[in-house]
C-alpha cells in the first residue's frame, strides 16, 4: 500500500467508512460519498478502510487475494480529481468471471467496463527499487482483460478519497485465456477496441494508460514494494483502461479485441422480469476513464 497501516486498530472514522460501504454492498442500494467521513483529503485513512473491508471479505466470504488493479491510469481523469498519480485495489478470487461468463442479475450496482492488458506474474519481484527490467523478467504471460467496475457511492460521485476506500471502484474482472509472452507482444503499442453487440463503443492503445501498460505496472509494484507488501509470483495484475469506460445496461454482451493479444468476452443478465429489448447505453466521455 502506498502507506502503512495508520494503527494496529482502525479509527473510528475508518470503520463508519468501511461500514458504509459494506452496507451498500450488502442492501444492494449504493450510499453516499464517504469523504466527509474521513480527514479531509486523508488517502492514507481511505487506503485504510479499503484494507479493512478487503480484510472482512477474505473472513467473510472465505476469499483470497489474487492479484491487484491500477486505476486512475488517465490523464484526464487525475486532473478532474485533482491528483498526479494511479491508485489500486485488490483483487479477490470471487470477481474473477469466466471467459464469454454471464454476470448475473443485480450482482452489482452501477457498473460500467473498460478493456485492459493483464499481466500475470511467474516470479517475485524485488522488495525495493522497481525496474520496469525487473518487471519484464517477472511476467509470465500477458492476457486480454475485461475490468467491470462499480461503485458503492451513489451516482459515481466520488473523489480521490472516496475510490481508494471503495477499493479503487472495483466490481469483476474477465480475463482471456490465451497467454501470450511479453516477447511476442509490444504492450504499448497494442490497439484496442470494445464493442457491444458488436458495435463499437470504446477505443485506445497500450500508450493510453499511463504510457503503456509496463509504467503501470511499475508504479503498482514499486508503491506496494515501498509499502512492504510486494508483488509475488502468480499475482494478476490489471494494468488499466485502454480507452473510455462505457456504461453497461442488463441484457448487454461486451467483446475486447487487442492486437496481439486476443479477445475476451463477457454478458450480463437481463433484469428480472424484463420481457422488452432495454436500450442501449452511449460509451462515456475520455473525462470519465478510470
Amino acid at each position: 500500500m502506498p502507506t502503512p497501516p495508520s494503527a494496529d486498530r482502525p479509527s473510528a472514522a475508518v470503520v463508519k467508512a468501511a461500514d458504509a460501504l459494506a452496507e451498500a454492498t450488502r442492501i444492494g442500494v449504493p450510499c453516499p460519498p464517504v469523504r466527509s467521513l474521513l480527514p479531509d483529503g486523508d488517502i492514507a485513512a481511505a487506503y485504510d478502510v479499503q484494507r479493512l473491508n478487503v480484510a472482512r471479505s477474505l473472513e467473510q466470504r472465505g476469499s483470497r487475494v489474487v492479484g491487484r488493479k491500477v486505476g486512475l491510469t488517465s490523464p484526464a481523469v487525475q486532473r478532474q480529481l485533482g491528483v498526479d498519480q494511479p491508485d489500486f485495489g485488490a483483487l479477490l478470487a470471487d470477481m474473477a468471471v469466466p471467459d464469454a461468463g454471464t454476470v448475473p442479475a443485480g450482482r452489482l450496482l452501477q457498473p460500467k467496463i473498460e478493456a485492459e492488458v493483464a499481466l500475470v506474474l511467474g516470479a517475485d519481484l524485488p522488495d525495493t527499487r522497481i525496474t520496469v527490467a525487473d518487471v519484464l523478467r517477472a511476467v509470465d504471460f500477458a492476457l486480454p482483460a475485461l475490468e467491470i467496475v462499480d461503485s458503492r457511492i451513489a451516482d459515481w460521485d466520488i473523489t480521490l478519497v472516496d475510490t481508494v476506500a471503495d477499493n479503487a471502484s472495483s466490481g469483476l474482472f474477465v480475463l482471456g485465456t490465451s497467454p501470450v509472452p511479453l516477447t511476442a507482444v509490444d504492450t504499448r503499442g497494442v490497439r484496442m477496441t470494445l464493442t457491444r453487440a458488436g458495435e463499437q463503443v470504446s477505443a485506445g492503445t497500450g500508450a493510453d494508460c499511463l504510457g503503456g501498460p509496463l509504467n503501470a505496472a511499475v508504479w503498482l509494484a514499486s508503491t506496494l514494494a515501498a509499502a512492504g507488501d510486494p508483488l509475488r509470483a502468480g499475482d494478476i495484475v490489471l494494468t488499466g483502461a485502454l480507452g473510455p469506460m462505457v456504461a453497461v445496461t442488463p441484457g448487454d454482451a461486451f467483446e475486447a479485441r487487442i492486437s496481439g493479444l486476443g479477445s475476451v468476452r463477457v454478458a450480463f443478465a437481463a433484469a428480472e422480469g424484463a420481457t422488452d429489448a432495454l436500450p442501449e447505453a452511449g460509451a462515456t466521455s475520455e473525462g470519465d476513464r478510470r
